[in-house]
């Protein structure tokens, strides 16, 4: 049976954890076997990406298959054809699909009408292969993830909530700090703590959520599609900007991490994207190592 990944849920715990290993082991090999040949996996795009097109298409090539890049505006669902029809002939060219979309449920129709795995490269909802690699990183810094305190600084958006899914699947502590006004969907939160066994919590202060913390997270306050509202949130999240009197206040070993791309100067200062405690390259190479892990895995080793 296909695994696909429209959210880290699909993925029990120890397929995580396995995601984790192969991939550091992946980034150990001076060598790239082609054990992906002769296959190929489309990148179904609607939204602009750098790291997470080219790490993807990277991650093919280096495990000897073929990436296809199809920008959603050049196909027909772009003339409104059905989801499922889409879905079912794509399925008959490639061996997986993966799919960066602004609508979660348009991936999750196409995951249960395809015959092929589907993999989340980002909806508006969720992010679950971002939070893998930054996981890897975490892994790879600290050496583990259990008693790791993880402080979220700013939107309660699509990144926040799969790190949520990532905590309750892993049972770390998550302590995000939010404005009032843009806080984590309250389904994502219910389900965590519902089904998971992470300690999960949101707070409104930046320093409450910092103080203590092995990793300190933050991202864009205006994510794709929300330009429009760059002024107002501005003011939404004046006092969440990630400045060193934070990174301070966290422990002294704290990992600071940012998925790209950045706005220096808003949600994460100079001083501190580039400071010594800032892991935000690695971070970013390590989503071509993920992939590779991940690719292999739908396509090869659960297929």
């Amino acid at each position: 049976m296909k695994q696909d990944i429209t959210t880290l849920w699909d993925l029990p715990e120890k397929r995580i954890r396995f995601l984790l290993e192969r991939a550091l082991e992946l980034k150990s090999l001076a060598r790239r076997a082609p054990v992906l040949a002769g296959r190929s996996v489309g990148l179904l795009f609607d939204k602009a990406s750098t790291r997470t097109r080219v790490s993807f298409e990277a991650a093919m090539i280096q495990l000897g298959g073929v990436p296809m890049f199809i920008n959603a505006k050049d196909t027909q669902i772009s003339r409104k054809e059905p989801t499922q029809d889409t879905a079912r002939v794509l399925s008959r060219y490639l061996d997986g699909l993966v799919v960066r979309t602004y609508s979660q449920n348009f991936l999750e129709e196409l995951a249960a009408q395809a015959g092929i795995p589907v993999v989340n490269a980002l909806t508006d909802m969720y992010h679950p292969c971002q939070i893998l690699s930054d996981l890897m990183t975490v892994l790879e810094f600290r050496g583990g993830l259990n008693d790791v305190r993880v402080a979220w600084i700013g939107d309660g958006n699509n990144v926040a909530h799969s790190w949520i899914n990532a905590a309750a699947i892993l049972g770390f502590t998550l302590v995000l700090a939010c404005p009032k006004t843009h806080l984590p969907d309250g389904d994502v939160l219910s389900r965590a703590r519902e089904k998971g066994k992470g300690t999960i919590s949101v707070v409104h202060d930046p320093a409450e959520a910092a103080r203590g913390a092995d990793v300190i997270y933050t991202d864009v306050w205006a994510s794709m599609g929300q330009e429009s509202e760059q002024k107002i949130r501005q003011k939404a999240f004046a006092g969440y900007t990630v400045d060193q009197r934070l990174v301070d206040m966290a422990s002294p070993d704290v990992l600071v991490m940012h998925c790209l791309p950045a706005h220096r100067g808003e949600e994460i200062t100079e001083e501190v994207l580039e400071g010594e405690r800032s892991v935000v390259w690695d971070q970013a190479e390590n989503k071509l190592h993920m992939h590779k892990a991940v690719l292999e895995a739908l396509l090869l080793t659960w297929s």
